[in-house]
């Protein structure tokens, strides 16, 4: 069954649904889930799927040929572009559907596909039915050099569809086995990436997927959180150098420029890559009244897997290789697991919060729901609707809330100069008896334990 992926399903069902022919982009991060999503789109209808090799043009028509005869067409050993899209789409009464995966490595490779592809298209117009997707993990690439490559034929492109991650909503219903802190935990490694997923089991405890699925040297995400650089980067090197740097807590351009002792400008390039990639992500504070305290300039990983790795194995390989997997565990995950999942688990809570707005469940309608990042501490949460109206929250993964929890946040609400109509709190334990007290003569607090949830 297809989880979580309706919206998308339907845009594509859509276009299909439309007279004539089209052809549509459709683009995300690696693991997103774009082929399941495409795999159940192609269900019941007629159509093919090819992936696409990085590889000359030549190979890629030869390889596509090669699969085309597995599959019973008649087709020479050297295809032309044209020759394979016409046995494709040749004999069939109803609208077809040609999946191309992994497109970009066929317009990298040469000039003529998307010429080819786009007059053939045309040529359907009056007769059959056709209905291209191209799909690729570049995003990068798709975002900001795909249109100047392609040239003119990006003018005939019907529609762009960008896969995006799974919400945490998604990842409790993926593994019902799970405590909803055990679903957090998952979310803070794998992120909203089903094909990330898939690769662990919730019959097992965090640390045992963590050390069977991630630690162990014969498993596939072992080495996944490199291989997302290394596969659409060159230099890996220098990447390698300002995600660790990041990961080990230096998020200031000046404090990767003091450990790397790489310019300014360089570090600024290699970051807008890492950007473009959406593995790194600059942080921008909620807009309020109080800059003067705002810290600007942060810069965080933001793929969780990505996070991970260069958190715990990238800076102990050697140890990694050199101990069993449950020294390792211990030594140098178990005591920061902790703080490495409240980052995550802020954004968890946010996007709580979002769910309530849309569904009409809080007090206020906000335009948007954030953070604000002080020079000395921040707020986790704040959100403000058109009249001004103010929510702002903290998010306690790693203790109990106590009441001087919330008077801290109320401090922090007077540097970024803004007047809490609305306070809310979460946390993973319990809050102490004194703050349970203020809530109840407050209505304006609420106090959530996230497994009540």
């Amino acid at each position: 069954m297809l989880l979580g992926r309706m919206s998308e399903l339907k845009y594509l069902n859509n276009y299909y649904d439309r007279e004539g022919s089209q052809i549509l982009v459709v683009y995300g991060q690696r693991n997103i889930g774009k082929t399941t999503l495409l795999k159940e789109f192609l269900d019941g209808k007629s159509g093919s799927y090819y992936l696409a090799r990085p590889c000359s043009e030549r190979e890629q028509l030869y390889q596509w040929g090669r699969q085309l005869m597995r599959d019973g067409y008649e087709i020479g050993e050297y295809p032309g572009f044209h020759d394979i899209f016409a046995r494709l789409t040749r004999g069939s009464s109803d609208k077809r559907v040609l999946v191309i995966d992994e497109f970009q490595h066929i317009v990298r490779a040469g000039g003529r596909f998307m010429q080819e592809l786009v007059s053939f298209v045309h040529s359907q117009w009056n007769h059959d039915e056709i209905m291209v997707v191209l799909c690729s993990s570049a995003i990068g690439w798709v975002e900001n050099s795909m249109v100047n490559r392609i040239g003119e034929a990006a003018y005939e492109l019907s529609g762009f569809l960008k896969v995006r991650e799974m919400p945490f909503d998604d990842i409790v219903q993926r593994f019902p086995n799970f405590r909803i802190e055990e679903c957090v935990e998952a979310y803070a490694v794998l992120g909203g990436f089903p094909g990330l997923w898939n690769h662990f089991d919730d019959r097992l405890t965090i640390q045992q997927n963590i050390c069977r699925y991630i630690l162990d040297v014969n498993s596939f995400l072992f080495g996944e959180g490199e291989r997302l650089l290394t596969e659409q980067l060159r230099e890996p090197a220098v990447y390698n150098t300002i995600l660790a740097s990041i990961a080990a807590g230096r998020h200031k351009l000046n404090d990767l420029y003091l450990h790397t002792a790489f310019s300014r400008a360089k570090i600024s390039v290699y970051l807008k890559n890492l950007i473009e990639l959406e593995l790194v992500e600059k942080v921008f504070s909620y807009d309020t009244a109080g800059r003067e305290n705002v810290q600007k300039g942060i810069y965080r990983i933001s793929h969780p897997l990505v996070d991970f790795y260069y958190t715990y194995m990238y800076p102990y390989q050697s140890d990694l290789y050199r101990l069993s997997i449950g020294e390792f565990y211990n030594r140098y995950i178990m005591s920061d697991f902790k703080r490495y999942v409240s980052g995550y688990f802020k954004a968890v809570c946010r996007q709580h919060l979002t769910g309530l707005s849309r569904r009409g469940r809080l007090p206020i309608v906000p335009d948007r729901i954030g953070e604000w990042v002080g020079k000395d501490g921040g707020l986790d949460i704040i959100a403000q609707d058109e009249e001004g109206h103010t929510l702002i929250g903290m998010c306690c993964w790693e203790k109990p809330v106590a009441y001087e929890d919330y008077e801290e946040l109320l401090r922090y609400a007077a540097k970024a100069k803004i007047t809490a109509d609305y306070i809310y709190m979460y946390t993973a334990y319990r809050f102490d008896e004194r703050l349970n007290l203020e809530a109840k003569i407050r209505p304006n607090l609420k106090l959530i334990q996230f497994s009540d949830l």
